[in-house]
């Protein structure tokens, strides 16, 4: 008999295990894609009416139980209270505003000669969903709410490290009345569950969050069945500050763009350009900035900033500041139990240099000046990323330059924000693939049916 596979789900921020779990192997993923097969034939043809109460339900269970997701979002992804809290209103948000959606997949009518022409939005079938570790909770509800509004039926396979509001997710769910099968969430590791997702026949789609080197696999393998995916992946974004800006508030606000969840954010402002006549300036400007970010017990309502994810990922931080590295200023970070990485500044870098180049994934962040708008395109658009990213100035005409020339899915214009429920959500190059979020991301979970009426005799 087989051994079972038992993981140990640990606190973060205190390296305490807070359970342990038995993760599903090739079996267990096969008998939930059956489940979810056989739940598709119901779960399609539940009237849109229905469905959309259902999904309502959903979003107001989630409500009901925020203290609670938000406290094991607290213990299992070290993310502060705070953070934590929006995280679980995000996913409410985000189930009930695709809620509407079954009503509103509309089709339409073509003019056509000899008939009527008409289309349907149909469901494609069982989706599998991989979910990260940095930002759980809401992006497994980004998939799974309009996949299920559209008339699929989803499997979530939680990260290994933190599973936990993944799971209470699909409890709530049932609790509201969502059938049996129609949401399983299946804990396991990605070489097994993640990658019978990607070979399982009835798997009809796959939603992946995380590396694009993983991403780049799950796409290959998902070509041989020509299976459709949505890919969100690494992103190493600029947040460009000209002369004219706001110096003091770009400033201010640079290290929550980039030391927001420790750094853990694909959508982290871990470079910094800054015009050359207001480089020394801007520096001065965000050293009390970076200084002042409190780092420490996620549980305390002050925190700004908890630990990293785990004890191998603060290692992979490290390594992009080694002995010499150009630190131009620290925040401060605990001591003691805990995966701890101070807010860490280097300036100026070589553009070539490792931490300018690759994404970090932790509270790192590299700043270099720029001469004028066309070099500040030139560097901002020299990576393979191009996710989100910022424009600081008073300029209204250079905002809509450079936001029409910096290659990138998500630009924000003296602000840091990249995600909106109500709006898409993805990258370009190598950060992704397809929409998540707002009225676009329907089109990801349903495929169109044209039909053809003879009104000829």
């Amino acid at each position: 008999m087989t051994e079972p596979d038992l993981y140990e789900v640990v606190n973060p921020a205190t390296e305490e295990v807070i359970t342990t779990l038995e993760l599903a192997g090739p079996a267990e993923t096969d008998a939930a894609v059956a489940r979810a097969r056989a739940a598709f034939d119901s779960w399609r043809r539940v009237a849109p009416a229905d469905r959309a109460r259902l999904l309502r339900a959903f979003a107001a269970a989630v409500d009901a139980d925020r203290e609670h997701l938000a406290a094991l979002e607290v213990a299992n992804a070290g993310h502060t209270i705070g953070n934590a809290r929006w995280e679980a209103g995000n996913a409410r948000d985000v189930i009930e505003y695709y809620a509407a959606a079954p009503e509103r997949l509309f089709g339409r009518q073509i003019p056509v000669a000899g008939g009527i022409d008409v289309t349907f939005q149909e469901p494609i079938g069982v989706v599998g969903v991989i979910v990260p570790w940095n930002f759980p909770m809401p992006i497994a509800a980004w998939a799974l709410a309009p996949a299920l509004a559209a008339g699929n039926t989803v499997i979530v396979k939680p990260a290994e490290l933190t599973p936990l509001t993944a799971l209470r997710l699909g409890e709530l769910a049932l609790q509201a009345g969502v059938p049996e099968g129609v949401l399983q969430v299946l804990p396991g590791r990605g070489p097994v569950v993640g990658q019978r997702f990607v070979t399982h026949p009835d798997v009809r789609k796959v939603v992946f969050t995380g590396s694009t080197r993983v991403g780049k696999e799950i796409m290959a393998g998902c070509a041989a069945q020509v299976k459709p995916v949505t890919l969100e992946l690494g992103g190493k974004s600029a947040n460009i500050v000209f002369a004219d800006a706001d110096l003091a508030k770009a400033a201010a606000t640079a290290p929550y763009a980039v030391f927001d969840n420790a750094g853990q954010d694909c959508c982290a402002r871990s470079r910094i350009l800054v015009e050359a006549s207001v480089f020394e300036d801007f520096l001065a400007l965000l050293e009390p900035a970076v200084r002042g970010v409190r780092v420490g017990d996620p549980n305390d309502e002050k925190t700004e900033m908890g630990p990293l994810i785990s004890a191998a990922h603060r290692a992979r931080v490290a390594s992009y500041v080694p002995d010499g590295a150009a630190v131009a200023f620290r925040g401060s970070a605990p001591e003691g139990p805990g995966f701890w990485y101070p807010p860490t500044v280097l300036a100026p870098v070589a553009h070539d240099d490792r931490a300018f180049t690759e994404e970090i994934f932790g509270p790192v962040v590299a700043v270099v000046p720029f001469r004028d708008e066309e070099d500040a395109l030139r560097i901002a658009n020299a990576t393979e990323y191009g996710l989100s990213g910022s424009i600081w100035t008073r300029d209204l005409g250079r905002a809509l330059r450079v936001s029409r020339g910096v290659e990138a899915g998500n630009l924000s214009v003296n602000s840091h924000s990249s995600v909106r429920y109500t709006t898409p959500f993805g990258g370009f190059k190598q950060s992704g693939l397809g929409r998540e979020l707002g009225p676009d991301a329907l089109d990801a979970f349903t495929q169109t049916k044209n039909v053809f009426i003879s009104t000829e005799e």
